[in-house]
């Protein structure tokens, strides 16, 4: 049997109806957003860039050296390489890590070759005989960490081994860990004596190397304090502290000009 027709005002109300059900649904779903939304971490919200770090540029690394000021009497600008250099840690040893040290010596190289971002000053001390040569370094952090990393080592690896050397002959060459102060990231130190046999047949301390490496943030330090015999006096801390100051200087100007 066919159904009555529904009046049209019936139809009016049953779509007003429908309507403000769609209208409460889509309100709903809308709000269901908004929470959401405000719910979300922080994390995933936007967050400003860090700032770029700064590279250290020849000019920077030249204002970070040590000077004849720093260092006081009896040191002054070197006269050139210290005839120990060539006559002593131009020498062949059997175990390759030690080699390693030897060149890296005789090279001044600690960490490896330098940047081009680098700069050196070396200072003579002519009532020891003594020579102390100073690098600042601009490096990948990781390669630096690396580098102290394998120094570290070398107190157990090269703790005792023997050395022929081009002037002065077998040499006993020892290696021990140097206490550092605590300065930068990170940083490693050695004493490495070598000891032979003087020309009246007495075996005698031929030469003593203070040799340390310091990081700071991506940029390196490293000092190497050669005395012919035994050092009388500490000859490492203070100008590691004062080194680390004035490259830290030279951080916070390079980044107040950025």
């Amino acid at each position: 049997m066919p159904r009555a027709p529904v009046p049209r005002a019936g139809r009016a109300v049953r779509a007003a109806v429908f309507c403000a059900a769609g209208l409460l649904a889509a309100t709903a779903c809308g709000y269901g957003r908004a929470d959401r939304a405000a719910e979300a971490p922080a994390s995933a919200r936007a967050t400003p860039p860090a700032a770029p770090a700064t590279v250290l540029t020849t000019a920077q690394a030249q204002a970070a050296l040590l000077t004849e000021g720093d260092l006081g009497p009896p040191w002054a600008p070197t006269q050139g390489a210290a005839t120990w250099r060539d006559g002593v840690l131009k020498a062949r040893a059997d175990s390759p890590d030690c080699q390693r040290l030897l060149d890296a010596l005789y090279a001044d190289e600690l960490l490896g070759a330098p940047p081009s971002a680098h700069a050196v000053a070396a200072f003579d001390d002519a009532d020891d005989d003594a020579q102390l040569r100073y690098q600042v370094l601009s490096l990948r952090a990781a390669d630096v960490d690396r580098g102290l990393a394998w120094m570290r080592t070398l107190p157990q690896t090269c703790a005792s081994f023997t050395a022929t050397t081009t002037r002065a002959g077998v040499q006993a060459v020892e290696v021990h860990e140097l206490a550092l102060p605590e300065v930068g990231d990170a940083r490693a130190g050695l004493r490495v004596t070598f000891t032979g046999e003087s020309a009246d047949g007495e075996i005698v301390p031929t030469l003593t190397l203070d040799v340390a490496a310091v990081r700071l943030t991506d940029d390196a330090i490293t000092l190497t304090n050669g005395t012919q015999g035994a050092p009388l006096t500490d000859g490492v801390s203070q100008p590691l502290n004062t080194g680390v100051q004035r490259l830290t200087a030279v951080h916070h100007q390079s980044r107040a000009q950025a």
